[in-house]
């Protein structure tokens, strides 16, 4: 029997989520979230029904008709409209996230462009959606604070229940996948809770409990990658993240177990096409 895993809490506590309450109550007519920056939004359907449109995108279907309690996520920036009917309205509570890194975030990298799943579908989530339901009703002292705090409950408890149903999220590869493998899942946490550590194959496949062979098949099949284009796209986005931060290619060098500083450079340059300082420069 395979022991369960935290796969979440590395990632979250590397690259952190922030949700904002943005709107509650009725919304009628036609409604627009522009795409902007690296905003990406969680609304959640209370009542009613409506209409959403997007412009042609490829993953993106063009309309969905909602007729029951939904939740809607998008975890990248995606132009979107609600339409509702006036006579009904739609009871609805928004929040707008900011993904720690945007869209070079892990996660948001990892899921598809827009997620749309009935509450009833998703175990677990009403009692967080209850309090935040009751926080977002009234007015009361620190109601926008705590309002805040309840959305990035619900949007845990879904990104836990995506790793759990990655189908019924229509997601086919890519981190997620890996993350709902329970061999796969142990690997990948390993490599998010120590990534300067020599990660060879072998090692990997002895924590997944995995021939050698078997592992790198199952590896490239769900997650799309072998596991050391993975490790080192891991540890290229830790390095984003850490010079956005004000770390020096020196220090983040000796950190994630370069042989120097030069190798870390030739790698960036490889990978994402620019130098690091001159990505820096465009952030």
């Amino acid at each position: 029997m395979i022991e369960p895993i935290d796969r979440l809490s590395p990632l979250l506590e590397r690259f952190r989520v922030h949700t904002r309450l943005s709107f509650s109550g009725e919304m009628c007519g036609v409604h627009t979230f522009a795409k902007a920056g690296n905003k990406a939004y969680l609304h959640v359907l209370r009542s009613g029904s409506m209409q959403v449109s997007h412009t042609k995108a490829k993953g993106v279907p063009t309309r969905i008709s909602l007729s029951e309690p939904t939740v809607i996520f998008y975890p990248k920036p995606l132009t979107h409209h609600f339409h509702n009917a006036p006579r009904d309205g739609s009871d609805f509570t928004c929040a707008e996230i900011e993904f720690q890194g945007g869209w070079s975030h892990p996660l948001a990298q990892a899921l598809p462009p827009v997620v749309v799943l009935p509450l009833s579908q998703v175990n677990g989530l009403q009692a967080s959606l209850d309090l935040l339901f009751a926080e977002t009703e009234q007015v009361r002292c620190g109601h926008r604070i705590l309002a805040n705090r309840l959305f990035e409950v619900v949007l845990i408890q879904l990104l836990r229940w995506l790793l759990d149903h990655p189908q019924e999220a229509k997601i086919d590869d890519g981190l997620v996948m890996g993350l709902s493998s329970p061999q796969l899942a142990k690997a990948l946490t390993a490599m998010h809770e120590a990534p300067s550590e020599a990660w060879s194959i072998e090692r990997l496949a002895e924590v997944s409990g995995m021939s050698r062979t078997a592992f790198a098949t199952k590896f490239k099949e769900k997650v799309g990658q072998s596991p050391a284009q993975y490790l080192a796209d891991w540890r290229l986005t830790l390095v984003q993240s850490r010079l956005k931060e004000g770390a020096t290619l020196k220090a983040l060098a000796l950190e994630f177990g370069y042989s120097s500083q030069s190798a870390l450079t030739r790698l960036f340059s490889q990978r994402l096409g620019v130098s690091p300082r001159q990505w820096l420069a465009d952030q």
